[in-house]
């Protein structure tokens, strides 16, 4: 007999993010007892939703606050949010790159609308972003999948959008990136994308970030804002997984194997490193050392803002997304991501901003609303970038510091203790090198497995890497439940 029983749970995740709560559904579903062991208060890591006390009723994403992969990821294909009661809200315009000159770009939902607004380099984006999101399924099966194994579905039907994809990584990766535009705004549209990734630009790693979410910004819901916060995702699985027996334990926190109950198996939805000092000796020798050699990235520092108003964006159309980059033009986007990368502060940072309140208009409370932004800083910062992100805001939007009523900032050296996978201030649970992409935690052939029997990692260290996907946790629970159970067909996952 599977199940909880007199103490004891057949499958333990460690961490209550996207992909540990995935991995929970996918095994409470198979029928067996979970419990999921979270060290925060309150539930869903990267997508949570919290008051911060800086104005009444109004509530800030902690991490992520826009989800293109919510509702493009096979794993919430299947499980099916909509048909849970989440509103996935579409911006008009998925994502703008304010420009100097109260210019800018802006990547409207509708690709034909945003075509005809990059004038001569119209043609341009719909050969390279437009064609992806035609395809943006088969995009989906190569930039997300487990790195290790040809995706399921992709061939032979969609091998040319794979090989066509491929093609544009390259391209967009490497120093011919400006060869097919004429102009400065559709390079700096996607640039703006690509600082996603946190990584020196040109790479193929940021190419690939750029090419994905690109073409989901022309696709299916966009870039999605959920109605109420992020925590409508975190929501809906932790209902469905105690639905089917499961739990959520807040405020449990893991800090060696002592403090774990016992069970069959384990996912840990954590950094590798982390699993490393909670297991310690009972992981094999040369997994051990493996896991302790991954790389974590640069950092990010987080600025939740209070407004009285909308930002007053000198260009007005950025005011209709739901993401703004700010950052100016690709190059000097590149020159302050490689500033970054070099240990310094840009003088004008990457800073990327979202107003829910665009879309959503129950976010604002009694005439306030919320503004989320963070923006790239060397790994370990402790520096309060309240100034410099209000600074570089302002160079796009005169008069922002007249709305801003309330702030707060969390440096990326603190981020660590809103989010244990966040070492450093690294949102993405690793560096975002085409190395560590492909080779994710490790260079085994199972990414998910640790080389203890029955441990499993399942966390954004692990393929296809950071998103609100929770692909990690499904592909590893899919592995949990054949080695360890022998349950061979992955259950159903629809409401």
């Amino acid at each position: 007999m599977r199940g909880q029983r007199e103490g004891h749970t057949d499958v333990v995740v460690v961490g209550s993010g996207p992909n540990g709560l995935a991995a929970a559904v996918t095994c409470a579903r198979a029928g067996l007892g979970v419990t999921v062991l979270e060290a925060q208060p309150t539930a869903g890591g990267g997508a949570r939703t919290l008051d911060l006390g800086l104005a009444d009723g109004v509530v800030h994403d902690i991490c992520s606050a826009v989800h293109p992969m919510a509702w493009a990821s096979p794993f919430f294909r299947a499980f099916d949010l909509r048909a849970r009661g989440v509103q996935l809200l579409t911006p008009e315009v998925s994502f703008a790159q304010p420009l100097p000159g109260g210019r800018a770009g802006i990547a409207y939902r509708d690709l034909a609308r945003t075509v005809d607004g990059l004038g001569e380099d119209g043609p341009a984006w719909h050969a390279l972003v437009g064609r992806r999101s035609e395809h943006w399924q088969d995009v989906v099966r190569v930039a997300l999948g487990d790195k290790r194994s040809i995706p399921p579905g992709l061939l032979p039907r969609g091998l040319p959008a794979a090989a066509g994809f491929g093609l544009a990584v390259l391209e967009q990766g490497t120093r011919a990136w400006d060869a097919r535009f004429r102009g400065d705004v559709a390079p700096a549209l996607l640039t703006g994308v690509a600082a996603h990734a946190i990584t020196p630009m040109p790479s193929l790693a940021s190419a690939g970030t750029a090419l994905l979410l690109a073409s989901l910004a022309h696709a299916g819901a966009g870039w999605a804002v959920p109605r109420g916060g992020s925590r409508a995702i975190t929501d809906a699985l932790i209902a469905d997984l105690e639905a089917h027996g499961g739990q959520v334990l807040t405020d449990h926190r893991v800090r060696s194997a002592a403090d774990l109950p016992h069970a069959h198996a384990y996912l840990f939805d954590t950094t590798p490193r982390t699993l490393v000092a909670i297991l310690g000796e009972r992981l094999p020798a040369r997994s051990r050392r493996a896991l302790e050699r991954f790389r974590y990235g640069d950092g990010a520092a987080k600025v939740d803002f209070v407004l009285s108003g909308p930002v007053p964006w000198a260009a007005p159309e950025v005011a209709r997304a739901g993401t703004v980059h700010v950052g100016g033009t690709r190059a000097q986007m590149a020159e302050a991501e490689s500033a970054v990368a070099a240990g310094r502060h840009a003088e004008h940072p990457m800073t990327l901003v979202s107003d829910p309140t665009v879309v959503d208009p129950s976010r604002a409370v009694g005439g306030l609303r919320p503004l989320w932004a963070y923006t790239h800083v060397p790994h370990g910062s402790d520096l309060d970038v309240t100034q410099a992100v209000t600074d570089q805001i302002e160079r796009f939007a005169p008069g922002f510091r007249d709305v801003v009523v309330a702030s707060r900032c969390v440096p990326a050296a603190h981020l660590a203790h809103h989010n244990e996978n966040y070492v450093g201030g690294d949102i993405s649970a690793g560096a975002a090198t085409i190395a560590q992409m492909f080779a994710r935690p490790t260079l085994r052939p199972d990414p998910y497995a640790t080389g203890a029997d029955g441990v499993y990692l399942c966390s954004a260290s692990t393929p296809p890497g950071p998103g609100v996907h929770g692909l990690g946790g499904w592909f590893a629970a899919q592995r949990a439940l054949r080695d360890v159970f022998g349950i061979t067909q992955a259950p159903s996952l629809r409401p």
